[in-house]
């Protein structure tokens, strides 16, 4: 084992004698040594109840016979951190969280880790880390919130906040619509519950294998979520038995069908950022061009907030991402490689038989998670954590249907191939003579009217110019917003731009005016929005 280094021999004697005093005793050294790499943080929502998701994990991880270590990254919020200089931070934190997570691993001498993640950065930092340090990694997410519901009934969830300030500046709602939308849109705990970088890139770890079916759908506040937690550690359990390595399932192979599945259901332009970056750590040579081929080939089937009134707990209940990649497989089976392994054990042709809902050959397990599992339960952090350490799981069996979410169609929800919203994919890589070198568009959220715009230009040097702008009505139907100097260099640090692309969408100017940037935009933007143009301002590009 990696960890002998730190414990076996009479020269250990002085390592031994730093474990002992952190509580080991004789019969722990010779148990596989297993880092449960957390994220807690108190001020990210998707975080916040991750102190109790490390202390059960802990648990499963010894009675599975594993000695566990828990050590936590940083983690930026992107949606507290956003239209302020805070956002620069966001992006670069990736980096660091790559590099502590490696620092740890790599002073310590682990066998093998269990990541939980949630949010935004600290998702692909993580992955970063896997690739690089290449020991026995499962990844299993705190899990996606619940959408929130006003008192009139009406679904919410973070986007709906931010376009409500535009909304509200134009007089399209009152005071105590926005109020709400604030009071609701964040319900509980969670990774906010659209098809935003969060949820896209947890989802995306299922189709690359190195996390459960499951993992990316499940409620944060469900009892699955907890029965997931255990059935993760066994699956790194078998991995460390059997040495299966991410660098064993990061492969070409696998980040297209990874990036198949965002094709397929429209996830967040950020995630081209982070499968580039997870290949340069796994040393594959994944590509753009790999990307902009997927695009053409790989119909859209599945939409969600911001692009749809779906949200996560609508995917999960039809059938979650494996049934997603099932209806790819039944309707163009050359779009994904079933032969890649995953941190099951089994290929991921394997999983989606068993865990596609439309499958002849689901699992009963499968069943009953797609089918029992539905939001709201209602359950606070407090809530959360108190299911985690109890053993007596009967007060949370069964989470019930919601009562105004009778008229559900969950062959709407997750389509069929021949039933697309479009026989592309909710990503495009553009070129011309803007993007020389290329940039992205989520066409999974753009108005079919606004796939072809033209207009006078209303140019800005930075995000916080193009808010004031915006807001301060200088942005009028027909036009094309554009925001420069927002790039890697330019930013620096590429920071989101949710505000300004909700504030035009609130404003009611989402089909009427487009945008075009050097930056980044949030998972929560939709509309006629491109970005990542390149080569940026920064560096003398057309824009």
């Amino acid at each position: 084992m990696r960890s002998d280094t730190i414990k076996k021999g009479m020269e250990r004697a002085p390592h031994r004698s730093l474990l002992r005093a952190c509580g080991l005793k004789d019969d722990d050294f010779p148990k596989p040594f297993i880092a449960v790499v957390g994220s807690h943080v108190d001020i990210i929502p998707g975080h916040v109840h991750l102190s109790a998701v490390n202390q059960y994990v802990k648990k499963c991880v010894e009675e599975a016979g594993g000695k566990a270590f828990i050590f936590n990254t940083i983690g930026v919020d992107d949606g507290i951190a956003m239209g302020h200089a805070g956002m620069k931070y966001s992006l670069p934190s990736r980096e660091l969280i790559a590099d502590t997570v490696e620092t740890m691993i790599s002073a310590h001498c682990f066998d093998a880790m269990i990541c939980i993640p949630n949010c935004d950065k600290i998702v692909p930092g993580m992955m970063m880390a896997a690739a690089r340090l290449n020991i026995p990694t499962v990844f299993v997410s705190g899990g996606p919130m619940e959408a929130g519901h006003t008192d009139k009934g009406e679904t919410v969830d973070l986007i709906s906040v931010f376009n409500g300030i535009g909304q509200r500046k134009i007089d399209a709602i009152d005071d105590e619509s926005l109020r709400q939308m604030e009071l609701n849109g964040c319900p509980t705990c969670g990774s906010c519950s659209g098809m935003f970088t969060a949820n896209s890139m947890n989802c995306l770890n299922e189709a690359l294998g190195l996390a459960l079916p499951g993992a990316g759908t499940i409620l944060a506040t469900s009892l699955d979520r907890k029965r997931l937690y255990r059935r993760s550690v066994d699956a790194l359990m078998h991995c460390l038995e059997k040495n299966i390595c991410p660098r064993d399932i990061i492969t070409t192979k696998s980040l297209e069908n990874a990036m198949a599945l965002d094709m397929a259901m429209g996830g967040s332009t950020n995630t081209l950022l982070h499968t580039l970056a997870v290949a340069e750590e796994a040393q594959d040579d994944f590509s753009i061009e790999c990307i902009n081929d997927l695009c053409q080939r790989v119909p859209n089937i599945c939409k969600v907030s911001p692009s749809s009134a779906y949200h996560i707990e609508d995917v999960h209940r039809a059938g979650g991402i494996h049934t997603i990649l099932g209806e790819l497989l039944r309707g163009k089976p050359e779009a994904l490689h079933t032969d890649c392994i995953t941190v099951t054990g089994k290929t991921i042709g394997e999983n989606i038989r068993e865990y596609d809902l439309r499958s002849a050959d689901c699992c009963e397990e499968a069943r009953r998670f797609y089918t029992t599992a539905c939001a709201p339960t209602k359950r606070s952090v407090a809530d959360v954590e108190a299911m985690l350490a109890t053993d007596d799981d009967q007060t949370y069996e069964v989470d019930p249907l919601p009562a105004y979410d009778d008229t559900f169609d969950p062959q709407d929800c997750i389509r069929t191939v021949a039933n697309a919203y479009s026989p592309m994919g909710g990503l495009t890589i553009l070129y011309g003579n803007l993007a020389e070198q290329g940039c992205v568009v989520k066409t999974a959220g753009v108005d079919p009217k606004m796939l072809s715009h033209s207009g006078p230009a209303v140019i800005f040097e930075s995000q916080e110019e193009a808010c004031e702008g915006i807001l301060g009505g200088k942005c009028k139907p027909g036009d094309v917003v554009v925001i420069r100097y927002e790039g890697p260099r330019g930013g620096p640090g590429m920071q989101e731009m949710l505000s300004p692309t909700s504030y035009i969408k609130g404003m009611g100017l989402g089909d009427q005016c487009a945008l075009i940037t050097d930056g980044r935009f949030s998972g929560g933007t939709a509309g006629a929005c491109i970005g990542h143009i390149s080569p940026e301002a920064a560096e003398g590009g057309p824009i």
